[in-house]
């Protein structure tokens, strides 16, 4: 009796690709910025043993993979899912000087820069910081995000919510949590420049 072949019999399957662990291993920890001794500290595995396991040398149990993901603050699927690749987007806007977009208010005169690129996920700026007290501003300012502040020119005294003021002369820098009340008034002779960065 002639048994029927089937119909995908001799068909050629895609071959699947095998599971490289310690490749997506190594993006996750280099996504977090940690070196293998910070990984190692985080996770409770030894160095030589994150080391072995990135190289392919040995396959983690699976008591590793749950101090792994523990450590790394990530769920176990993350150790398995493909790392994502990065493309670049070739977005670049220069601002020369002097050519921001003007932006005054009561207590600041900033200079908005890159303003021809949307959806940024920083916005720079540069302010002439026009306030001399803190009674200068009717309430705290407060919004979304994070901040960076250099002094380019001058002084100023830094206030905030939790912390005591401050006084930043040129090239001091603050970096703070913008949902945190603040506020900056000149303490020179002249309106201190500064240099602004805000980060959604």
């Amino acid at each position: 009796m002639q048994v029927e072949r089937s119909q995908h019999e001799g068909e050629a399957r895609e071959p699947i690709a095998p599971l490289r662990l310690g490749p997506r291993l190594k993006a996750v920890r280099v996504g977090l910025g940690l070196t293998l001794e910070e990984a190692s500290q985080r996770t409770g595995l030894a160095r030589s043993t994150l080391s072995k396991i990135e190289n392919e040398q040995i396959s983690p149990t699976f008591q590793a993979m749950q101090k792994l993901a523990h450590g790394l603050n990530i769920d176990i699927p993350q150790l398995f899912a493909p790392p994502k690749k990065r493309q670049a987007t070739g977005r670049r806007d220069v601002t020369f000087a002097g050519q921001g977009k003007a932006h005054p208010t009561g207590t600041y005169e900033h200079e908005l820069l890159a303003t021809q690129l949307s959806n940024k996920k920083m916005m720079p700026f540069k302010s002439r910081v026009r306030a001399r007290a803190f009674e200068d501003y009717s309430d705290w300012i407060r919004h979304d995000g994070e901040e960076f502040l250099l002094v380019l020119e001058g002084s100023i005294q830094f206030f905030s919510e939790f912390y005591e003021a401050i006084t930043l002369n040129e090239g001091d820098s603050v970096y703070y949590d913008a949902t945190m009340g603040h506020m900056l008034a000149s303490v020179s002779d002249a309106d201190a420049l500064i240099l602004w960065v805000t980060a959604s």
